[in-house]
């Protein structure tokens, strides 16, 4: 009888590329992962994993028997929805996959609800790519994600999974103290040539919103700097070295020497929710998403703590 949790851990590897990977999805370390498929190997006396250097390569075997696993799987979470659902009270594991900024700004108060309210549910968060968290749920790696998507790149929803809309996400124009833009009540589009930028790095989402923007206006952008923290970018911000759009969520208050300047039209991304159909009935994802979507009014207002939405200069005097 092949044991499930050992299947789980080689499904997680196969999915993850790596032992390490496959710990961080499953709350483990590699050591224990490892010694699940040593164990697996055993009982199948079949060879699942061969050494690539410093990582592991699934055998043609390991790759046929995490199909099956993931067949399993998902018999597994049918049938735990199932009785779930009986029951009706959220219990249980419950992964969830977040983007950085979400899982700094808003996920944080939502564990903390769902914690109180409901300690029979046991959640665990990971701090995931919003596009790579997408796929880890069509897997059924993850049971929820939290991802968002822009105007120039709609969030990919793959057959059998559903969303749910969190909210919107603004973003604002962040320059140094001093600079000539902080005059201005308002910066359109097409005040962007000229000027040096601080930007995340090429493949992700921001990265080629202000890429398209910019070029869509005519200009050529200036990416000096690249850092994939948006507390980096401002911080670079602040010292001079650029100009930057970043999103209110999970940004916090801006640092002396960074003052925000609306931006028009401003960038907007949207927040979603993801799970798998099979999982919709069960308490503990509708529940989640309750939560998530009952506490953004509130985050989305407080987005800016200590920092006034209005454009302010660091003596507090609005500009002119």
């Amino acid at each position: 009888m092949l044991d499930l949790s050992r299947l789980r851990a080689l499904y997680a590897v196969s999915v993850h590329g790596s032992i390490a990977g496959a710990a961080a999805a499953l709350g483990y370390t590699p050591s224990a992962v490892s010694q699940q498929i040593a164990k697996l190997e055993r009982e199948t006396r079949t060879t699942l994993l061969e050494r690539r250097g410093r990582g592991v390569a699934l055998t043609d075997e390991a790759h046929h028997l995490a199909d099956t696993a993931r067949e399993l799987l998902a018999l597994v979470e049918r049938a735990e929805t199932t009785l779930e659902e009986r029951r009706g009270q959220p219990e249980g594991l419950l992964t969830v996959a977040a983007f950085a900024s979400a899982a700094r700004g808003l996920l944080p108060g939502v564990l903390a609800d769902l914690a109180r309210r409901h300690p029979a549910l046991d959640v665990r968060l990971t701090e995931v790519d919003p596009h790579l968290s997408v796929d880890l749920v069509a897997r059924g790696v993850t049971d929820l994600a939290v991802a968002h998507d822009w105007d120039i790149a709609p969030l990919p929803a793959p057959e059998g999974l559903e969303q749910a809309l969190i909210g919107d996400d603004r973003c604002d124009l962040v320059v140094p103290a001093g600079h000539p833009l902080t005059t201005r009540r308002v910066v359109r589009r097409s005040d962007l040539g000229g000027l040096r930028w601080v930007g995340q790095p090429p493949g992700r989402v921001c990265h080629d919103w202000l890429v398209r923007t910019l070029r869509t206006a005519g200009f050529e952008p200036d990416i000096a700097h690249m850092a994939e923290e948006n507390h980096t970018i401002v911080a670079l911000v602040a010292a001079g070295l650029g100009v930057a759009v970043v999103p209110r969520l999970g940004t916090g208050p801006l640092p002396p020497g960074a003052v925000r300047v609306p931006l028009e039209p401003g960038p907007v991304r949207r927040l979603y929710a993801l799970w798998r159909t099979g999982a919709a009935r069960r308490p503990a994802i509708t529940e989640t998403v309750r939560v998530l979507r009952e506490r953004w009014p509130a985050v989305a207002a407080g987005a800016l703590p200590g920092d006034d939405p209005s454009v302010r200069h660091p003596d507090g005097a609005a500009p002119q």
